[in-house]
């Protein structure tokens, strides 16, 4: 459903976000700093719905819900500088939380967006950390295989992990990138923004995990990679080792939170930011 809002000076309307709005979504996180190509923009959509408000003809606002079964990521939530201010963002978070139902919601807020999620009822479980840079080649402590796997056993694991169902997303994925293997833990590489990105990386400990990610790295060696994951899994400064930097990062929140099985295998980096 489509509404007009009018605000003096400027009459909005906030439409369900469809393909149309890609070019304009894309403009307005490049304004943003954001280095989503619409590659990217696309992947996120394909496993969401949101909204885009629109000004003279110009998207000015996005946000989308993500469906990973009984969990929701609420993501690509921005907010045009010129109309920040003005409750925009707020109505753009009601309507992807009604998108979510009752699900338990997700996302990764910056330091401006904290105040209005907690507004919101969300609260924060953790920091992600973004790490990039180009990757080192390291030899992984344990034999990793690069090629095809079998997605049902992949997304049995991430579901494990994470508590989300994914395994249309992580069947996208594993078609446009490379799929990593080794026993007990897997990992996912793609295409993403200025190069390469690892996500997910789900293991069954912190050995494993490294392995995984020293692999990625020196299948990469010289090329692009980014990395976002939780800070509390330790990581970070072996993935520094790999020629990585940290660069920002976000705080983890969440809303209605479900409880979940015990599994020994985790989440030691996320698909992205947006699809947690």
């Amino acid at each position: 459903m489509t509404e007009i809002v009018t605000s003096a000076p400027t009459a909005l309307e906030i439409a369900p976000f469809t393909e149309a709005h890609l070019p304009g979504a894309l403009a307005l996180s490049q304004a943003a700093g954001w280095p989503h190509r619409i590659e990217d923009w696309a992947l996120g959509l394909s496993v969401s719905q949101g909204v885009a408000a629109v000004s003279n003809g110009r998207v000015v606002s996005t946000g989308l819900c993500s469906f990973h079964g009984p969990v929701a990521t609420l993501n690509m939530i921005i907010v045009d500088e010129t109309m920040r201010g003005q409750g925009l963002g707020r109505q753009v978070m009601e309507r992807i939380i009604a998108l979510a139902g009752d699900r338990e919601m997700r996302l990764v807020a910056t330091d401006e967006g904290l105040p209005l999620y907690r507004k919101l009822g969300f609260s924060e479980a953790g920091r992600i950390v973004q790490l990039q840079g180009l990757a080192r080649a390291t030899p992984p402590e344990r034999p990793v295989c690069v090629g095809p796997a079998d997605i049902d056993m992949l997304a049995a694991m991430d579901l494990a992990a994470s508590g989300m169902q994914r395994q249309p997303l992580l069947t996208r994925i594993a078609e446009m990138g490379e799929t990593l293997t080794t026993e007990g833990g897997f990992a996912l590489l793609r295409p993403f923004g200025r190069g390469h990105v690892l996500g997910p990386v789900v293991a069954q400990d912190a050995a494993t995990a490294r392995a995984l990610i020293a692999a990625a790295a020196s299948h990469l060696a010289g090329h692009f990679l980014r990395i976002d994951m939780p800070e509390d899994q330790g990581l970070a400064a072996f993935v520094e080792t790999l020629g990585l930097s940290r660069s920002g990062g976000g705080t983890a929140m969440v809303r209605a939170p479900r409880p979940r099985p015990q599994s020994n295998l985790q989440t030691h980096a996320l698909i992205s930011q947006a699809l947690g």
